[in-house]
């Protein structure tokens, strides 16, 4: 076992040690041309640009509106703990928060996120908000990807300045939310296909199939089919097992606090 691990961290330092001779060599190239280093930035959204639970602020918000009874997000979050230890499934902890949205008509949504931005807008890390910008201003095309469903990542999208959002879709029957989703939810390997989805949709549009390069930003290993998508990987404050598996592909590792 020990042996077999030795060659699988050979070849692995080998593979970054090559990838980072031709980043540099590239890295060259752009600065003397004066390009960007990407034409395409991926964040993933909780624990990544934000330090928390996007639902749960949701949640604590809706409370607040008087749209969900009191108790409700402290029900969230017991339901997250559940996730976090193993006892549930990912499905089961986004049907739970898709119930936050049963008690709310379709026609009432744009008034709530307008208010929960203005909400959140204040709560974003000056770290995150400044690395946002980076990638804007050197006019790439930012794209948050996440599982958290798109009526609660949408305001975040806003606040940030991100144009493009790819997250779980919450299904409406008559106007109202039902509890489910329109499809599977934009999680782990299903987020390469909504990325693949989308530039496919934008290379339709006179847009590109595949970026030339591209940057994918997470806290978490459930993202590693999108990671390992990606040109460059960046682990942010990651979890153990997306650490372990960064320092061995030799990753960049953000630890600053957000």
């Amino acid at each position: 076992m020990a042996a077999s691990t030795t060659r699988v961290q050979i070849v692995a330092e080998g593979r970054a040690q090559r990838a980072r001779g031709e980043h540099d060599h590239e890295a060259g190239d752009r600065e003397a041309s004066g390009r960007s280093a990407f034409d395409l930035a991926l964040f993933d959204l909780d624990f990544t640009l934000i330090p928390s639970d996007s639902g749960l602020r949701w949640a604590r918000f809706m409370v607040a509106e008087g749209v969900l009874p009191g108790g409700s997000d402290e029900a969230y979050l017991n339901v997250c703990r559940s996730y976090v230890a193993g006892r549930i499934d990912i499905e089961t902890l986004h049907a739970f928060a898709a119930r936050t949205l049963l008690a709310v008509d379709a026609d009432a949504i744009p008034g709530l996120q307008a208010r929960f931005e203005a909400a959140v807008r204040a709560e974003l890390p000056a770290a995150a908000r400044d690395l946002v910008a980076q990638h804007l201003e050197a006019g790439e095309l930012c794209c948050i990807v996440t599982t958290t469903n798109e009526i609660v990542a949408r305001p975040y999208a806003r606040a940030f300045g991100i144009p493009n959002l790819l997250a779980s879709v919450p299904a409406c029957e008559d106007g109202r939310f039902c509890g489910a989703y329109v499809g599977a939810l934009c999680h782990g390997a299903g987020k390469v296909a909504r990325v693949e989805d989308w530039l496919r949709g934008s290379a339709a549009q006179g847009g590109v199939s595949r970026p030339r390069r591209s940057i994918f930003y997470s806290d978490s290993a459930s993202d590693l089919p999108l990671l390992e998508w990606a040109d460059e990987a960046v682990a942010v404050r990651p979890d153990a097992r997306l650490r372990a598996h960064a320092e061995l592909r030799g990753w960049r590792i953000i630890d600053a606090p957000a």
